[in-house]
Formats: structure tokens, sequence, C-alpha cells
């Protein structure tokens, strides 16, 4: 970005138009939170309409992360020639119809086979919106935009889970597609006007009326508009653009590299494990479905106040310790909450505070990934912690699955997320300390 322009993003107070431009990113992100989960809202139900067994059912959850991964992997680089508002338009309208189909799904293989199609638009958003809402943000408030950002996922999945229990218990399991679906939908029309353009994107790539794009987004932030394009400038060596994504195994990033894809492993694992089963191992555990659904509400609630905290963190402070002492905190609860099942109000308490905690864990980790790449690397670094992130995301659902298959008890399969979190935990203070003392962040 030209620099000028780039030093007035970072230093000047942040307009409104820059603000709309976040608030859209957590919308897209409130889409994908009750999209995703969806599976976790309506286990129980479609678990006792199809007669599945665990390993069937974890299939089922970990279908759409599947098609998470591949979308991130698979339509990310699209973006490179279309922009980041016409992919994310098209991967609203992808989501959106395969929810809509999900809900007349007649068979689980159906099923199966719609939630990676949903999946692959959702890995598409996640993979632009969160370059926009970091763009449009100021460099002090930058981190705080890209957690606020992650909060839209626990907002999303917390109003469309309060709204689920309403709709399973008077229409069934298939009217919580329904309404994803129309809402994915709705969404795409408020994108289809409100959203902008990567600045980025017009600047870089140059696509046809680049300078009259860009200028309009510049008055709309009370900027003074560009006369020319400025000279466009690559950042990188030749040997990084020639190693390309082989430089993050370079000697000089392998060690941060390999810490920052177990953190970003581990995490998911653990995230999408709890976000996944904990409302289906909860009612097999004493529980009605309706309350293990409303635990798996208070799980997301929880999330909401768990990355305002971490991005307000972020903005004044190193969080990386903080952020390590999370992860610790969110081993420990995990292995009381399954016990807690006898008392309603310890379940739903634990329920709430395993969300502030591990939602914060995973907004923590996508403030500290930028910062240990250069910027020559940094998309290809973030992009490839992501990327492993989903492998561990589908991890979580499939391993549970298999574990109740074998006959371990709701107990045991809940513990086994808990070490995960702990070696993240000691990944990323290692890390972080390791970028302090080499002079890195």
């Amino acid at each position: 970005m030209n620099a000028d322009l780039k030093q007035r993003l970072d230093n000047d107070p942040m307009g409104r138009f820059q603000c709309l431009a976040i608030g859209i990113c957590i919308i897209l992100n409130m889409i994908d939170g009750f999209d995703v989960l969806v599976m976790a809202f309506t286990a129980s139900a479609v678990s006792a309409h199809w007669k599945l067994s665990g390993s069937e059912l974890g299939f089922l959850l970990s279908a759409g992360l599947f098609g998470m991964a591949a979308g991130s992997l698979l339509l990310a680089p699209m973006a490179d020639k279309l922009g980041r508002r016409p992919l994310i338009l098209l991967c609203l309208a992808v989501s959106g119809l395969g929810m809509l189909a999900s809900a007349w799904s007649q068979t689980p293989t159906q099923l199966a086979v719609l939630r990676v199609i949903t999946g692959l638009g959702v890995g598409g958003i996640l993979a632009c919106s969160n370059v926009i809402a970091s763009e449009y943000a100021s460099l002090r408030w930058r981190s705080l935009a890209v957690t606020l950002q992650s909060t839209g996922y626990a907002l999303g999945a917390t109003i469309g889970g309060s709204i689920a229990v309403w709709l399973l218990a008077h229409h069934g399991w298939r009217s919580v597609f329904l309404f994803g679906g129309c809402s994915t939908l709705a969404v795409l029309v408020l994108a289809w006007f409100a959203l902008p353009e990567s600045m980025d994107f017009l600047l870089v790539k140059r696509p046809a009326n680049a300078l009259q794009r860009l200028n309009a987004l510049i008055r709309k932030m009370g900027l003074p508009a560009l006369g020319s394009l400025p000279q466009a400038v690559v950042a990188g060596s030749g040997e990084s653009k020639r190693m390309g994504p082989l430089q993050l195994l370079s000697p000089k990033l392998l060690r941060p590299t390999v810490l920052v894809w177990l953190s970003f492993f581990s995490v998911m694992f653990g995230f999408y494990f709890v976000m996944s089963w904990t409302p289906k191992l909860l009612a097999a555990s004493g529980l009605t479905p309706e309350q293990g659904v409303t635990t798996g509400v208070l799980l997301s609630l929880g999330g909401i106040l768990g990355a305002t905290l971490l991005g307000l963190l972020a903005a004044r402070f190193a969080i990386h310790r903080a952020l390590a002492v999370f992860m610790l905190v969110t081993a420990v609860l995990l292995c009381f909450l399954v016990g807690s099942s006898g008392a309603l109000w310890m379940s739903y308490t634990l329920a709430f505070l395993i969300g502030v905690f591990v939602n914060a864990c995973v907004a923590g980790l996508y403030a500290i990934a930028p910062v240990v790449y250069g910027s020559d690397v940094r998309a290809t670094g973030v992009g490839s912690a992501v990327a492993v992130g989903r492998l561990g995301a589908m991890s979580g659902p499939l391993i549970a699955g298999k574990m109740l298959a074998l006959g371990t008890g709701t107990a045991g399969v809940m513990l086994a997320s808990a070490p995960g979190i702990v070696l993240a935990g000691v990944a990323v203070f290692w890390l972080m300390h390791r970028q302090q003392r080499a002079a890195i962040v």
C-alpha cells in the first residue's frame, strides 16, 4: 500500500466507514459461527432420527470442518484474481444454498456431502474477512479489530443456538438448517451493498478502474484522493519469491513455524471438540437435549466476553503470557465439566467459563500469529497456520466419535482434549519468549 496512505490509516482516528467495514466482517463471522456449529446444535436430534452410532455422528460433525479446510486451501487463492469482496459474496451463496439443501437431506450421506459444501463456503469467507477487518483498522486498534471480528463467531453461535433451541422444540432439526440458510442469504444481500473491497488488492492487482474504485473508498474515509496509482512494490527478496511456502521451513523460521503450527493444531482440536461435542456429551450424562444445547449456547456466549477481553489486552500489552494462562485454565475447567452434569447450575457455569477461555485462546492465536513472521512471508505463514488448525478442527470431533464407539465414557472423552490445550499453552509461551529474546517481535 502507498506509504503515505498507509501511514494515515495507521495513525488517524478511525471513521464511520472503517467501523462499518469491520462490523460487516463481524456479521460474516456470525454466519460462520452458526453454519459451522449447526451440527452441534442438532446432533442429538439427527442422531436419534437416523439412529447413528458415535463414529457416524463424529463423521457428520467433521464433514463441515473438512469443507472449511478445503475452502481455505482451494477457494482462498481465487481472491487474488477475483478480489476479496467477490469471493466472499460467492462463498456466502455457496454456504447459504448448502444450508438450505441440508434441510431436505434424506440420508446421513447426503447431509455429510452438503455439510462439506457448506464448509467450502465458510472456509473461503474466513480466508478473506480477517484481512479486510485488519486492513481497515488503525494501528492502535488493529489487534482489537481482529479479535472483535472473531467474537462474531461466538455471537452467531449464541444467537443461532438460542433460536435453535426453540426451533428444535417446535419444528424439528430440519428447521434449524432452513433458518441458517435463509440467514446466510440475507447476509449475502447486506454484503452486496455494504462490504468494501480490499485496498491492498486494488493497489497490487490493479483490476479495471482500480484508481476510481480506490478513490471511492478513500473518500468514504475522509482522506484525500490519489491522482494516480502508486508504483507497485513487492515485498521480499528474490530468494523469498523463489522459495515461497518452503521459506517457512528455512533454518531461521523452522522453530517458530513448528510452534505456531503446534499451537493452532492443538487449540483448534480442543476448540472444535468442545464446541461440537459438549451438548451431546452432557445430554448423554444426564441432561436433556435442550439443556445440552443450552450449554452450547453458553459456551458461545462466554466466547464473546473472552475474545473481547483478549482484544483489549492486545491493544495495550504483550498478551502471550495471558494467553498461555488462559490455555491452562481452559484445560483445568474441561476436567470438571462432565462431572458437573448432576448439578445443572454448575454445568451452565462451567460451560460459560470454558467458553470465555477457549474462545479467547483462538482469538489470541489470530492476534499473535502475524507478528511471528516478517511482511514478506506473513500471509503465507498465517495461512499455513490456519490450514494446520483446520486439521486439528477435523480431528477433534472424529476422535471423540471413535472413543465413544470404543466404549470410552463421556468423562474420559472430555478429559482427552485437555492435554492438547496445555501443550498449546507451553508452545505459545516458548514461542513468544524466544521471539522476544531474538528481537523479532
